[in-house]
């Protein structure tokens, strides 16, 4: 086995090790949570907006309940923050906290560091 794939392997058993107290855990347990953190960070890269309503209406075969119920989980958990907007009050961006970004961007440098 080359030193690429054994260190890959150590990093997703590292990965596996404290996956039930990581974002990698939360946003694995059904693809419409995995699809939430790419639209999520997708904006945050791009700088772009995303209302908490544009996000439920994308997310696929979700019903608007569920994306609610995922939503509300991510920001108590601390991945997401609800921002609101100043002309409309009731209008709420979602943003990715600041732990959160760090954690995901750790995430990607060692996969690019894994890479073969």
């Amino acid at each position: 086995m080359s030193k690429n794939t054994i260190d890959l392997l150590d990093f997703w058993e590292n990965q596996m090790k404290k996956s039930h107290t990581s974002s990698n855990y939360f946003f694995r347990k059904s693809p419409s949570h995995y699809h939430m953190m790419l639209l999520v960070m997708s904006a945050y890269k791009l700088n772009q907006n995303l209302s908490v309503e544009e996000l439920k209406t994308k997310l696929f075969k979700t019903s608007r309940p569920k994306s609610a119920l995922i939503i509300n989980e991510a920001c108590e958990k601390g991945f997401f923050y609800l921002e609101k907007t100043s002309n409309d009050q009731r209008k709420k961006f979602i943003k990715p906290s600041d732990s959160f970004i760090k954690e995901f961007n750790e995430y990607l440098d060692t996969l690019k560091s894994l890479s073969f």
